[in-house]
């Protein structure tokens, strides 16, 4: 399946089903800190709800619609990251990542980011990548800011999450600009 070596301690791979209880066991031990920003971890409550995501990214991968890859660092998985959907139509996709609590920090989230860029506009010739953040999950924020996207919007009450409603901060970087800031 898919890997990309990002350097000598990071990779990212096509999760696969043998990487069910490694991944589970990763959101269980960083739940509260994916929490906060993201809903997923609520309902990822046994290592079945992992095994049937996993399942889903698989079927999506098939179906050339995207997918979700782990992100490993010297050894173990640090976190996922992956295409939401592959739109054919218009040529764009949006990236999600997250890192479990002991991976923050490192630099991981834009190395894995800046790679699945590169995919998109080089091997899969997509013209437009999305990134969406909320506003106020400011580490997460610093990714696309930092790999050269623009911020497009912000969707008012995206979400409820936790009892509180959460904006998103939508970031978008075009092929033409990607190919201008790595030239």
């Amino acid at each position: 399946m898919y890997k990309s070596v990002i350097d000598t301690d990071t990779y990212i791979s096509i999760l696969e089903p043998r990487h069910t209880d490694e991944l589970y066991n990763l959101i269980d031990s960083s739940r509260e800190s994916i929490g906060k920003w993201l809903a997923f971890p609520t309902f990822t409550n046994e290592v079945q709800d992992t095994k049937t995501f996993i399942d889903k990214s698989l079927n999506r991968y098939a179906s050339n619609n995207g997918y979700w890859a782990g992100i490993w660092h010297k050894g173990k998985i640090a976190g996922s990251i992956g295409y939401l959907y592959l739109d054919w139509s218009n040529y764009k996709t949006e990236i999600g990542y997250w890192l479990g609590k002991d991976f923050e920090g490192l630099g991981l989230a834009t190395k894995a980011c800046n790679s699945l860029i590169e995919h998109a506009f080089t091997d899969l010739q997509l013209n437009k990548v999305e990134i969406n953040v909320a506003t106020r999950n400011i580490r997460s924020k610093a990714i696309p800011e930092r790999l050269g996207f623009t911020q497009e919007g912000t969707i008012r009450n995206y979400e409820l999450l936790n009892g509180e409603y959460l904006d998103r901060n939508i970031y978008g970087l075009l092929k033409n600009e990607w190919l201008n800031n790595n030239n």
